[in-house]
């Protein structure tokens, strides 16, 4: 078999038939074949081998049921030269880490057919430090393309055979986020990771999506990357109702200080998402006012018997003494079925709580001073524990029924003149989207209900995000 060459200056690639999609971008073949753990077991059965070059070394490329296995060829590997004899050594690359295969040509300019076959690209997914993944390439560089198209055929074989990753998506694209940015991160960051990846999308703007808890970190490829790679995690959603019936589905929520203080950003809409929340937070500060409310809960049975956590749900059932109730002043109410990571807590809003342990936390900030309740609020942001006053209180709960007592919704008098409809309502803050209610709210848990794209609790417990939650 004909030798490879590195490949000339101006290059695009094909899918065998293919639409043409823009490269990733490269890294060094060293740091992509690093990506691969060497298998325990050498027994698998041998699919294909050949030569190919990779960077500037001509390899011996050998296809397993695992890994692809690389080695350059010893004749190319002056004796004694310790950086060839690191290079020389065999390496891996785990087939489930690699997202798409296209054929590779070089296309000179005006030309855009027939172009000079080159070899097969290999689009890699990588994982850096702190659960951000990183799209690659890997050249596997051969110039018969009779042969290179055997080998292509078997790595689509392959990546076909990894059912849990998706080939159609629905996009909802929020085109206020990030600073009404998201439309065009989406078309230049996120839409060309899968169209090499072969993902057949549908875009539409009505909507937020909750993901920084999901990922552990704010970062746009990673996100697409676990979407490609098809990483799945269940995850616990919430029901809210009232008066029987469903107001939405959600993850998190906040009541009294935290939903005033989003109404007030969403009333000034006008002003940058920074300065409408650092606004927002001042004056519900300077107007800090406690809801007349009576909480009951149920709290959380980590019975694995779904008969007797069924029966104490029941409201007919004899176990409805297991449901709690306080009553009160309260400055905020807190119900969260995930940690809620943000930039102003850096460990979460519920630290304790995770994705899919089938709990919610119910977190309430009885009446007091304002310094008091401002030293809670920067508690959040450092290392000490934001629970630790006499007026917050901590629940691990199935099931929340918040009932505000106030006649009215406990809004500032001078924002009376912005409120119409909604003046008998009061404001929740589920998920970062304004929820009005006039009555009471029943929020109920529905353990891993769903499944979404994203990497694993335990790789982002010490992770720092941010996020819209005001």
């Amino acid at each position: 078999m004909p030798r490879g060459r590195r490949g000339g200056r101006v290059s695009a690639l094909e899918g065998g038939g293919e639409e043409e999609a823009p490269p990733a971008a490269a890294a060094a073949p060293s740091a992509l074949w690093a990506a691969g753990q060497q298998p325990e077991a050498a027994a698998e059965q041998v699919l294909l081998r050949g030569i190919f070059e990779i960077g500037r070394n001509s390899c011996d490329g050998e296809l397993r049921g695992g890994p692809l296995r690389g080695r350059p060829i010893p004749s190319e590997c002056p004796a004694g030269d310790s950086k060839y004899d690191l290079l020389c050594k065999e390496e891996f690359i785990e087939l489930k880490d690699i997202f798409s295969v296209k054929l590779k040509r070089r296309y000179f300019a005006k030309q855009r057919r027939n172009g000079t076959f080159l070899g097969i690209t290999l689009f890699i997914c990588l994982k850096k430090e702190q659960n951000k993944l990183k799209d690659s390439t890997l050249d596997l560089i051969n110039f018969s393309e009779d042969y290179c198209k055997v080998w292509f055929i078997q790595f689509k074989k392959t990546l076909e055979g990894f059912s849990n990753r998706p080939k159609s998506l629905k996009i909802l694209l929020n085109p206020q986020s990030h600073k009404k940015e998201a439309t065009q991160i989406y078309y230049e960051k996120v839409e060309p990771l899968l169209k090499i990846a072969e993902i057949k999308t549908d875009v539409t703007s009505t909507t937020n999506v909750l993901a920084h808890s999901l990922h552990g970190i704010s970062h746009v490829v990673t996100a697409t990357l676990h979407i490609i790679m098809g990483h799945l995690q269940p995850v616990d959603v919430c029901t809210f109702s009232t008066t029987g019936k469903l107001l939405r589905f959600g993850f998190s929520a906040m009541f009294g200080f935290g939903g005033r203080t989003l109404a007030l950003a969403e009333r000034h809409r006008w002003m940058s998402p920074n300065q409408r929340r650092d606004f927002a937070v001042i004056k519900a500060l300077a107007h800090l006012k406690p809801e007349d409310c009576e909480i009951s809960f149920l709290p959380f049975n980590s019975s694995p018997d779904l008969q007797q956590r069924e029966a104490q749900r029941s409201p007919k059932s004899d176990c409805n003494d297991q449901w709690q109730m306080i009553q009160g002043q309260f400055l905020n109410v807190s119900i969260m079925a995930i940690p809620c990571l943000c930039s102003v807590a850096p460990r979460g809003l519920a630290p304790n709580t995770r994705l899919n342990n089938g709990s919610m936390a119910l977190i309430i900030a009885r009446n007091t001073s304002r310094p008091e309740f401002i030293k809670h609020l920067k508690r959040y942001a450092g290392v000490k524990n934001q629970f630790s006053f006499p007026f917050v209180e901590t629940y691990t709960v199935e099931e929340v029924k918040v009932y505000p007592r106030n006649k009215t919704s406990g809004h500032n008098p001078e924002d009376q003149q912005h409120e119409t409809a909604s003046e008998k309502s009061f404001p929740w803050n589920v998920d970062g989207d304004l929820m009005e209610v006039a009555s009471e709210v029943h929020v109920k848990l529905h353990p891993k209900l769903i499944n979404l794209y994203g990497g694993s609790m335990e790789e982002m417990n010490d992770s720092k995000v941010t996020c819209d939650c005001l």
